[in-house]
């Protein structure tokens, strides 16, 4: 969600002015939009005008697709520039709205953790585990954050090891284990003098840039085209050469399950899905000189959704309605096994 290039070589108040615009003309994309345009104030050091992007989401009139996030970035910002008191305020909403997207419960609690507030950190990682990953089998992607912070503020806090720790350690897949990479001690090596204990700091630092860049190899889910009943009639009657990818409704859902359970096994994290529409397509068809009856355009376009925000995670939370719009719960409809 935060641009991570140095404020050296960007002029970060430009391109929040840049991503204002482009949301004036894609009104469906404000939410991501400006709230990319605020991580760029804060980059700059402009924190109220950032917070006057939060506050612009949360008084429009549309509705927002996740409203406890931009609270969530808006409480951290406000600690950041002296409004402590209105930003545990709203940490403290967040926290009792629990809500089903992990994003919002990482930034209140690491807000909470880089303020010294460990205790406070260490019980709103727990809350979020419990709230999101109890009974699941398979943690997904997006919540290693939860589990990954709650691991760090333990370490910091001395406690010993439990199951939400070992399942972090389980998940953590960098040469170095978490337990170095969160040792409190760390910091005494590197005011060190021997040459041993100052490798093993290089060595930690360079697994935590490893995994670093993982994640940021992929800021944005490997997402599947999805098209609504109407919205694939319409695609089809206007273009039937694309038949022969969609021989009917049903076995393009059935296809999109087939190859996000098949991407899972492979080992694929962050899965999602971006549902098209047709004038959407057709707009993205004619940015690219090409006719909306190309085939090869269709993966492309789900791309540019998901890189836009729209990509909704799969599988589904427990108890979620499927992601096909059936309005039965994913484990009574795709997500049978």
């Amino acid at each position: 969600m935060r641009p991570d290039t140095s404020a050296e070589y960007v002029d970060h108040n430009a391109e929040a002015a840049r991503l204002e615009r482009t949301a004036g003309l894609y009104p469906e994309d404000a939410e991501h939009l400006l709230l990319q345009a605020a991580a760029h104030l804060e980059l700059a050091d402009d924190r109220p005008r950032a917070t006057a992007f939060y506050d612009r989401l949360l008084s429009s009139a549309t509705p927002l697709e996740n409203p406890f996030l931009v609270r969530a970035l808006k409480a951290a910002n406000l600690w950041e520039y002296g409004h402590e008191a209105e930003a545990k305020a709203i940490i403290e909403g967040v926290r009792a709205a629990s809500p089903r997207d992990p994003a919002p419960w990482v930034i209140v609690a690491e807000s909470l953790e880089s303020h010294d507030e460990l205790e406070a950190a260490q019980q709103t990682f727990t809350e979020a585990a419990t709230h999101l990953l109890t009974d699941v089998p398979e943690p997904p992607y997006a919540t290693h954050p939860v589990l990954f912070g709650r691991h760090r503020v333990r370490r910091m806090l001395g406690l010993p090891h439990d199951n939400w720790d070992s399942l972090a350690d389980t998940l953590h897949s960098s040469p170095v284990s978490l337990d170095e990479l969160h040792d409190p001690k760390r910091v005494w090596s590197l005011g060190s003098d021997n040459p041993a204990e100052l490798e093993a700091e290089i060595s930690r630092l360079r697994a935590e840039l490893g995994t670093y860049r993982e994640a940021l190899s992929r800021p944005f889910p490997v997402a599947v085209l999805h098209w609504p009943a109407p919205e694939l009639t319409e695609l089809l009657t206007a273009y039937p050469s694309l038949a022969e990818e969609y021989p009917s409704h049903e076995e393009h859902l059935a296809t999109i399950e087939a190859s996000l359970r098949e991407l899972a096994a492979s080992g694929t994290p962050n899965l999602g899905i971006v549902t098209g529409t047709v004038p959407s397509y057709e707009a993205f068809a004619a940015s690219e000189g090409a006719s909306p009856g190309d085939a090869s355009l269709l993966p492309q376009y789900a791309t540019t959704l998901a890189a836009r925000g729209r990509a909704v995670a799969w599988p589904p939370e427990r108890g979620a309605s499927c992601w096909c719009g059936s309005g039965r719960g994913y484990g009574e409809c795709h997500g049978q096994v």
